[in-house]
């Protein structure tokens, strides 16, 4: 009730609001609140002018914005709150306002509160009368009935999912054709009935539907986690914005939303989803850009050279970047450069939208929002954002714009096709959807009738309106009528002489799965343009029509980029005539034998022979040997099929072959990782099994091949197979040291299945034992031995706490503390690591503590907690561990723990402080010095992130972290990594029937297992029938503390070399 007086008083206070314009390339709006950092200052590309139009107290955290008809701006407006979601959700702090400029100067002076107690807003859009807001779980449907700009009434539109991102919901969106699209994120699983059957999935989404809710279906399907905006251009494609498009280390951009197509990154999520081979391509990679909102410009307000342009609203990257779209095969090439930028850390663009006159607004949250974006770990509330213009400096103005001088309830048909015609967007816009409203009138359906079939377009146009703007508006009309007259004339452009014209016509037929225009759709499959192609594969398929196949079969054979190939595959799947199609393996074209292979392996019933698929396996065609290997790697019942010729591949392998980098974007067919991948995929079969043991320890093999085996063990899934268990004992046990870390890495993943008296085992005790072996081969056996062995000697244990010295790798301080967390301690040994424990490290510590489980001596208990307040790295402590670590002791032990979280729990206050004390010193960081800290043994940076090539893959890429953190941003995640976590790194917590707690990021999980990582280089198979509970979990895997092991140099040394990676 705080916030509703607040609200009441700033209403009082509209009458007097001003806000200033500025003509220049920058601007400096006030600041928010004493407390808020520096304004931001704003600058945008020549030639261009930018101002603050809505600022505090008129609009306080923007998000997402939308206009009515009548100009009125409805912006979602956050409260500042980053409260778990569930708390969001039950008391519904935020609130959607409606903005007016009532003088008409372009800022805005008035405010209504149009929607209050609203969940967390995640976008907005007004259509027909009502506004559409995305506020997870659900959209909600709120109409001012009374015109006093407040929404009396509240309908929930659609329910889905509600996660602890709450990034379950994004738009709505109008589509051209009269539907509503929205975007589902990852990674809940959600049931509706699609077609008149049930649809159940946990991926990622664009959903569409009409108006009214039905003929809902989805569009595409993503292993992302974040699909965010869906913009249209003229000609109906869909384009949007998300996080996690995997592909060379850029995880951030665009794509083109193909029907059917699967992108994002391979995730258990797209288990049972039809695939038409590897994942979709994005349309355009970033870096950690965060990409929000997106706008398809429709003006020529800016200029022709930027109508149908992008325009992206980065929150990370704080700019607005132009995205020139150009025809790229069937798809599109983007051309990006910086259109608005700023240079304060809280500038967060998160919406940008054209205004009728052709100006653009640009949304600037502010620094208020945390949850689950890590780009500033400190909440700023206070930094309150606002909303800007850009204008062309020489741009022309626009009388009426959103033609407010027109009476549109008196407008006929013919009235309103002629204004279809008109320049100006808002009103053609309004234009389709007064004509689609009458679609049932007497009015429209006498129009279209009289409607001359050698030219349904006709009509009279506004003499600046250009023809093809006109006729595509008029063909996304009668699309948006939905009637049998209005589908007739949409069938005649299909004939139309420019090829956008026709793709609007194709997307219309295939929407509304028009059967009687099968024969065109079908012809216009070899039509000269490649994207008029692709759009009537889509529509092929979705006619449902099986004489659509012989000619899908004969566009495959000149089908030559990913995108047309998708669409042609993905109709064959969706006919689903296993006979008709398999004609297609037979043909002389590469390209339709690959895409007859794919079609019959993902459609029900398709029944591929593996010969087939088989025999493709060395073709010289690249797109059929990539689809054979694609679906060779989804059959591991093929496998015994496949060992003769893995076993000539991996005989005549190159010597110079090598595992291929993480971010290097090199084809899996010109390195072994392909062959990796396959082996591992179809290691369940006995056949294969056998193969990869004697390759791995066959002397004379190729020594590349022989890594590939052992790689290959180490993806696999952990298997009962004795020839592993011997092959990896000979190894270890020889003296080929090439090979001896590839072989205990595939030993970590096999051991647990190796018995105690496996020769895997014997081999292993015998490395730990061995004091002339390397020192990291002996501590990673240990790690792996140590459960089973009766006790540890004074030798072995001098060994592994030898180990734990700061200045040993990292990986071999991990190893030493799994070894003595596991393996069983007497009472002195106990005691010696209680002083371990005063030295340790932070990626040590949680480890070491565990050890303590298996004992409750009251005096060691004691110690312990001793040792842990006077610990450097305590404030990397998982309280939650100690309390099941000490559970079992007595209370005089049991009630120092609150002493202990007392310590470790630093409130926001004291966080900031200790950054603002720290931060100065960052200044006198030195970039080479600091490189030499993020790969050293104390700091441990390298151990769980990549940089470049080198590093490890349990935290997220470091490689362009400069591009999007300031030096307080690196400082906040150096110190307090748990305030907020990275997207796809969230921490989780599984519990399991026999009372195991896992903690770690869940890197997959498919309808049998969770995979979690846990720390560096470490990962947990959980079988999801063992798994009782899967919660979030507030501490991060990567460790607290560090500036108690780091010098104050060090550290910024440290904060210099990650800047510096862009």
């Amino acid at each position: 009730m705080r916030l509703t007086a607040r609200w009441l008083w700033l209403l009082a206070l509209v009458a007097s609001l001003a806000v200033s314009p500025i003509r220049a390339r920058a601007q400096a709006p006030p600041a928010a609140s004493p407390s808020a950092d520096a304004p931001p200052t704003i600058h945008v590309a020549d030639g261009f002018s930018i101002e603050l139009v809505a600022g505090p107290p008129l609009v306080e955290r923007p998000i997402t914005a939308a206009f009515d008809d009548a100009g009125h701006l409805y912006v979602a407006e956050s409260s500042g709150s980053n409260d778990p979601v569930e708390q969001q959700l039950a008391e519904k702090p935020h609130r959607i306002v409606r903005l007016t400029d009532t003088d008409g100067d372009g800022r805005y002076d008035k405010r209504v509160v149009f929607a209050d107690r609203m969940m967390f807003p995640e976008g907005t859009m007004f259509l027909d009368g009502s506004l559409y807001v995305s506020a997870p779980p659900s959209i909600w449907k709120l109409t001012d009935a009374d015109g006093d700009g407040v929404a009396e009434q509240r309908e929930e539109w659609f329910k889905g999912t509600l996660t602890g991102c709450a990034n379950d919901l994004h738009g709505p969106y109008a589509g051209r054709d009269g539907w509503i699209y929205w975007c589902k994120g990852a990674f809940a699983e959600q049931v509706h009935q699609v077609n008149g059957r049930e649809f159940r999935s946990r991926a990622a989404h664009i959903w569409r539907s009409r108006p009214d809710g039905s003929g809902l279906e989805p569009v595409m399907t993503g292993g992302m986690d974040n699909p965010v905006d869906v913009v249209f251009t003229p000609s109906g494609e869909r384009i949007f914005s998300a996080t996690f498009l995997e592909s060379d280390g850029r995880r951030d951009g665009l794509a083109h939303a193909i029907y059917g197509g699967v992108y994002g990154k391979n995730h258990g999520v797209l288990d049972g989803h039809p695939r038409t081979g590897e994942l979709m391509p994005a349309l355009l990679l970033m870096n950690s850009a965060a990409p929000a909102g997106l706008e398809s410009y429709e003006s020529n307000h800016f200029g022709d050279d930027y109508r149908d342009n992008l325009f992206v609203a980065e929150f990370n990257t704080r700019k607005v970047s132009r995205q020139a779209l150009t025809p790229a095969g069937s798809t599109f090439a983007a051309a990006s450069s910086d259109f608005v930028w700023g240079d304060s850390v809280d500038f967060h663009p998160t919406d940008v939208l054209m205004d009728a006159d052709g100006t653009l607004l640009v949304v600037d949250t502010g620094g208020w929002y945390k949850l689950c974006c890590p780009t500033s770990q400190l909440w700023k509330p206070d930094v309150l954002g606002g909303i800007y213009r850009v204008r062309r400096d020489d741009g022309q103005s626009v009388e009426d714009p959103r033609g407010l001088a027109i009476d549109w309830n008196q407008q006929t048909p013919a009235e309103l096709w002629k204004l279809l015609g008109d320049a100006r967007p808002a009103v053609r816009h309004r234009a389709a959807r007064s004509f689609a409203r009458q679609r049932d009138s007497a009015g429209v359906a006498n129009f279209l009738a009289s409607r001359p079939e050698d030219e349904p377009l006709g009509g009279n146009i506004a003499d600046d309106c250009d023809q093809l703007i006109a006729d595509l508006a008029r063909t996304w009309a009668l699309i948006q009528v939905e009637r049998p007259a209005a589908q007739q004339l949409v069938r005649v452009l299909l004939n139309h002489p420019h090829p956008r014209v026709r793709q609007a016509a194709l997307h219309g037929v295939s929407l509304h799965r028009d059967g009687a225009a099968a024969p065109q759709v079908f012809a216009l499959l070899t039509d000269s343009d490649p994207a008029v192609r692709r759009t009537a594969a889509e529509a092929s398929g979705r006619l449902a029509d099986p004489m659509a196949i012989p000619h899908l079969l004969n566009a495959a054979a000149k089908a030559d980029d990913r995108v047309l190939q998708h669409s042609i595959t993905y109709a064959l799947i969706e006919l689903g005539d296993a006979e008709a199609t398999s004609i297609g393996i037979v043909s002389d074209a590469p390209s339709t034998i690959a895409i007859a292979l794919l079609a019959l392996d993902q459609m029900p019933g398709g029944n591929l022979d593996a010969g087939y698929a088989l025999a493709q396996l060395d073709a010289q065609n690249p797109q059929l040997s990539v689809a054979a290997n694609w679906i060779v790697t989804h059959h591991p019942e093929w496998g015994s099929q496949l060992a003769d010729w893995f076993r000539r591949v991996l005989a005549t392998t190159p010597s110079d072959s090598a595992p291929r980098a993480a971010n290097d974007n090199t084809s899996d067919r010109d390195n072994f990782s392909l062959l990796v991948k396959m082996l591992a995929a179809l290691s369940g079969d006995a056949n294969i099994q056998a193969l990869i043991a004697a390759t791995a320890q066959d002397a004379t093999a190729p020594q590349p091949a022989r890594l590939i085996s052992l790689m290959a063990m180490q993806q696999a899934p952990p298997a009962d197979a004795a020839a592993w268990s011997a092959a990896l004992a000979a190894i270890l046990s020889s003296d080929e040291h090439a090979f001896h870390a590839a072989a205990l890495a595939a030993a970590r993943r096999q051991a647990p299945q190796s018995p105690n008296d496996s020769p895997l085992h014997v081999a292993l005790v015998e490395l730990f034992n061995n004091p002339g072996a390397a020192a990291s081969e002996r501590l990673a056996a240990a790690a792996l031995v140590a459960p089973t062995l009766p006790s540890l000697s004074a030798p072995q244990f001098a060994f592994l706490t030898g180990a734990l010295n700061e200045d040993s790798p990292n990986t071999d301080r991990t190893a030493a503390a799994d070894a003595l967390a596991a393996a069983p301690l007497n009472p002195d040994q106990f005691a010696q690591l209680v002083a371990a424990i005063a030295a340790a490290g932070p990626l040590e510590l949680n480890k070491l503590v565990g050890a303590f489980a298996k004992t409750n001596d009251a005096a060691i208990g004691r110690a312990l907690l001793d040792a842990l307040e006077d610990s450097p790295a305590l404030s990397s402590l998982r309280l939650d561990l100690l309390r099941i670590t000490l559970k079992d002791y007595d209370a005089a032990v049991t009630d120092r723990i609150a002493a202990i979280e007392a310590l470790v729990n630093v409130d926001a206050a004291a966080q900031r402080a200790r950054i603002e004390e720290l931060l100065p010193a960052m200044a006198s960081g030195d970039v080479r010095r600091g490189h030499a800290v993020f790969n050293s043994a104390k700091a441990s940076c390298s151990a769980c992130h990549r940089m470049g090539y080198g590093g490890g893959v349990t935290g997220p890429e470091l490689s362009k972290i400069g591009e999007i953190r300031t030096e307080r941003d690196l400082l906040e995640s150096i110190l307090f990594p748990s305030l907020s976590f990275v997207r796809s790194y969230e921490p989780m917590l599984l519990v399991t029937s026999d009372g195991r707690a896992v903690s770690g990021v869940i890197r997959n999980e498919t309808e049998h297992e969770y995979v979690i990582a846990t720390g560096p280089n470490e990962e947990v198979r959980l079988p999801r029938d063992i798994v009782e509970e899967v919660q979030p979990n507030t501490i991060s895997v990567m460790p607290a503390g560090l500036d108690k092991q780091l010098t104050v140099q060090e550290l910024a040394d440290l904060v210099a070399f990650l800047k510096n990676a862009k």
